[in-house]
């Protein structure tokens, strides 16, 4: 035991020694969270808006001051005729232009919006909030009572944070780790180790606790910006938030290991466990775009893509508070590809050494 903590002590230091390896290991998260958190965001704020309307009636001008009011669009130009709104679209004055027909008032119809659809995604959400921005408080005949549960303000960031944690713990874990193995076969320190009384399984473990420890310490600070600095609730148990990190943090150091076996050196171990893990989290694991969206084909491929069940497991505990029994699918799937790689890692890397 004791030669065992000497190894997991050995391998502590070589991290702690290693300023750039600490550097990313504490300043990625940061700058993810800040950039995905405030700079990158599917928000609908500050939407340039012409006004198009031949008669200012009361009815037109209440749904015109309430536009105004929001703090989704604000009213750079009132025009008498919809060209002139669209030529503002086309000359990057504005974003989008709201046409109030000559019965809007009695038969509260004549509306259409104008919109530069160059992103869809945000013309569709550009529209929706102005639609039920105008029809909400006309009329009971067509008001609209919309209640949004778990995210009421509509925040990019309760969607990005468990995104993130997903995307951070498997980079981290499984570049670091295959890095640190590949090393030891780099310099031939390998082969050093293996003569020691300590046998090669606890060899492996020892090298892997020190980034099972800073996984866990990087999960804190990133639910301490999603709480402190984002504004993002912890709705659902914190214990059951750390029991299931835990068994996606134990399935990202496998992968490593497995990496490592693979690898015949550092740069191609950074190379497999950053650029080729990097593409299937963003576009597949659905940190971005909702799978149900996808192809077929692509949303097979996703199945077997761990970030994705992690993601969904975070999302129900963070956001929507329910219970273990509700993420029990996403435990089982998660569980069954820890034991599974690690098995398969574990008895290459016996092979190897043999």
């Amino acid at each position: 035991m004791k030669q065992f903590v000497s190894f997991v002590i050995k391998e502590s230091h070589h991290i702690l020694r290693d300023r750039r390896t600490m550097l990313i290991l504490f300043g990625m998260p940061i700058v993810l969270m800040l950039l995905f958190g405030f700079a990158i965001t599917n928000d609908v704020k500050n939407v340039r808006l012409v006004v198009v309307t031949s008669q200012m009636d009361h009815l037109t001008q209440s749904a015109v001051e309430r536009l105004s009011a929001s703090e989704y669009f604000n009213i750079t130009a009132t025009v008498n005729t919809s060209r002139e709104a669209e030529q503002l679209i086309r000359n990057q004055r504005a974003d989008m232009a709201i046409v109030f027909g000559k019965d809007f008032a009695s038969k509260k119809s004549g509306l259409q919006f104008i919109v530069d659809a160059s992103d869809p995604n945000m013309a569709q959400q550009w529209s929706a909030y102005a639609t039920q921005i105008i029809l909400n408080g006309q009329s009971s005949t067509v008001n609209i009572n919309q209640k949004m549960l778990y995210n009421p303000r509509m925040k990019s960031a309760y969607n990005f944070v468990p995104a993130i944690m997903g995307m951070l713990l498997m980079l981290i874990c499984a570049m670091m780790t295959s890095i640190s193995i590949v090393r030891e076969k780099e310099r031939g320190t390998m082969e050093v180790l293996l003569v020691s009384p300590v046998r090669p399984l606890m060899i492996i473990v020892a090298k892997a606790v020190p980034y099972l420890i800073l996984a866990f310490l990087i999960l804190i600070s990133i639910l301490l910006m999603a709480r402190y600095v984002l504004g993002v609730p912890l709705a659902g148990s914190i214990v059951w938030i750390f029991v299931v990190s835990g068994i996606y943090i134990l399935l990202a150091l496998s992968l490593g290991l497995f990496i490592s076996n693979i690898a015949t050196s550092q740069l191609m171990a950074l190379l497999l466990s950053a650029m080729v893990l990097l593409m299937p989290i963003v576009m597949l694991s659905g940190m971005l775009f909702p799978i149900e969206s996808m192809p077929t084909i692509l949303q097979w491929i996703s199945a077997v893509v761990p970030p994705r069940y992690y993601i969904e497991a975070m999302r129900k505990l963070m956001i929507m508070g329910v219970g273990i029994g509700e993420v029990m699918r996403e435990v089982i799937i998660l569980s069954g590809m820890t034991l599974l790689l690690l098995a398969v890692s574990l008895a290459k890397f016996k092979t190897r050494l043999e």
